[in-house]
């Protein structure tokens, strides 16, 4: 009896150490509606399942992912979940992902995140960055980003010559890209590149669907505007870990959960397109299609010899774009 007893007591003093030596995390987590938008409740659900594997959340979110990033770096937070953009200082590799015209579908993103986030991936998602490591342990589609402009009129890149067009100041690519087809690139950030489109500062703004109703889009678009219904590029979200702070194995464990949520995921970018009317949306000519296709490439081979977007991704994305599509005009040239 008293073995039973002893034996008892010692495994109660177990479980309260296996207890008190689970990590307690703050994971930082941008989101346009806070507390309210589809990305906080999928991190919630994100929380509840890393309990499961030793660690505790406590989730903070902002609006705002400059703020987000910069907590990130002083340690307020030990991981972080922001867009990729943001996010690519951290891992070129899965920044990269997000490149112009990189990913034309939300097939192909589905198809290039279900590559990044499995085992086979798993070398490329661990960075070591000024005596920091990190380690991606997620990527979520947003959807697809297309340019708004505030009048139909510029329904051409030869159009949008001269105009203005609100960028993320953060993203060299963005700003690249725009003074490559003669527009002028407007330095902006989350928090203030759309009020510029409403209020008519700017004449062009790149956004997701996702953006449409928290940033209010369609004020800036009244009745004379219009969307390129052309995606520029597939925005993502990553979540990256300061890696010293999670047990062994936690990065692969939350991989593969976002793996499994990327049907759901999907669902939600396919409904917020949805939701954006009709009205709005321009089909273009297909020799424009092309055209901008033929642009985009040129871009991003140029932006990956700058070393902003990474060659080992580009191929990556070249190929699944070319399964997509064998039709496609660039499967038969060389480069990317």
């Amino acid at each position: 009896m008293k073995k039973l007893v002893l034996a008892a007591v010692a495994g109660t003093l177990f479980g309260l150490s296996s207890v008190s030596q689970a990590s307690k995390v703050t994971v930082c987590v941008f989101d346009l509606q806070k507390n309210a938008g589809e990305t906080y409740k999928m991190m919630q659900e994100w929380a509840l399942a890393a309990k499961g594997w030793g660690v505790e959340v406590n989730l903070l979110s902002q609006t705002d992912e400059a703020i987000i990033d910069n907590d990130f770096k002083a340690g307020k937070c030990d991981a972080a979940f922001m867009t990729s953009m943001r996010a690519r200082p951290y891992n070129t590799f899965v920044g990269s992902i997000d490149s112009l015209g990189g990913v034309p579908s939300n097939e192909v993103a589905s198809q290039v995140i279900r590559y990044v986030l499995s085992p086979a991936a798993a070398k490329k998602m661990t960075t070591d960055l000024k005596g920091n490591k990190y380690e991606v342990a997620g990527v979520s589609p947003i959807g697809s980003a297309y340019i708004f402009v505030r009048d139909r009129a510029i329904d051409s890149i030869e159009k949008a010559s001269g105009k203005k067009f609100a960028v993320l100041g953060h993203d060299d690519a963005q700003k690249i890209m725009v003074q490559r087809v003669g527009a002028q690139a407007e330095l902006s950030d989350v928090s203030n590149f759309v009020n510029k489109f409403n209020n008519g500062q700017v004449d062009m703004v790149g956004a997701p669907a996702y953006a449409y109703k928290p940033l209010e889009i369609y004020k800036g678009l009244g009745t004379k505007g219009a969307m390129f219904n052309f995606p520029v590029l597939h925005v993502t979200a990553d979540l990256v870990l300061r890696a010293d702070k999670f047990p062994a194995g936690f990065g692969q464990k939350s991989r593969d959960w976002f793996t499994k949520q990327l049907p759901k995921s999907m669902a939600v970018v396919k409904r917020l397109e949805s939701e954006i009317p009709a009205k709005y949306k321009m089909d273009l000519k297909p020799e424009d299609k092309l055209k901008y296709q033929k642009l985009l490439r040129e871009g991003r081979m140029d932006l990956t010899k700058r070393g902003i977007y990474d060659k080992g991704m580009m191929t990556i994305l070249k190929k699944a774009r070319c399964q997509a599509d064998k039709t496609n005009f660039e499967c038969s040239l060389p480069g990317e």
